[in-house]
């Protein structure tokens, strides 16, 4: 039996995490497997803030925001498979651990992130993740991290 993948589009993806502009760092999220695995895209502009700062002249995408844009995907995921949509979900970071830079990410590059959830189940408020960003097949950035996901009590 084959299972059908789901997606979010960008509507989907703002209704279930509260970041926007400047810090919503993913675009779509594809190959949704339910709160197993995923996969971010991530279109690198140079309209983005940060670029102005880091690196004048010669703009790299921060890692940080390579980091964010994982925990954003996982966010979407775990939301997508939960059907989290308008339900005001929150997401915190708890550690980050096992986390490297390969390669720049500049603008015109398109970020795949997959996720991978190492720990966490429907109703628990802890989950642990693995990531990795790749450029066209190249691998520019991995983490493990855990993040506390939280609803707010009505």
């Amino acid at each position: 039996m084959t299972q059908t993948l789901q997606t979010a589009d960008i509507q989907l993806i703002q209704r279930i995490i509260p970041h926007r502009y400047p810090f919503l760092l993913v675009d779509r999220v594809e190959d949704i497997n339910g709160t197993q695995s995923a996969v971010g895209i991530k279109n690198v502009t140079m309209n983005e803030p940060h670029f102005q700062g880091h690196f004048p002249g010669t703009p790299i995408m921060p890692g940080v925001t390579i980091v964010e844009a994982m925990a954003q995907t996982a966010a979407v995921m775990v939301g997508v498979a939960l059907d989290m949509a308008d339900k005001d979900l929150l997401v915190y970071f708890m550690g980050i651990d096992n986390c490297k830079f390969r390669r720049k990410v500049i603008p015109g590059d398109v970020l795949r992130l997959n996720l991978t959830t190492l720990r966490g189940k429907p109703g628990g408020k802890v989950w642990r993740f693995a990531g990795s960003a790749t450029v066209d097949g190249e691998m520019a950035a991995e983490a493990e991290f855990t993040a506390m996901m939280d609803l707010p009590k009505a």
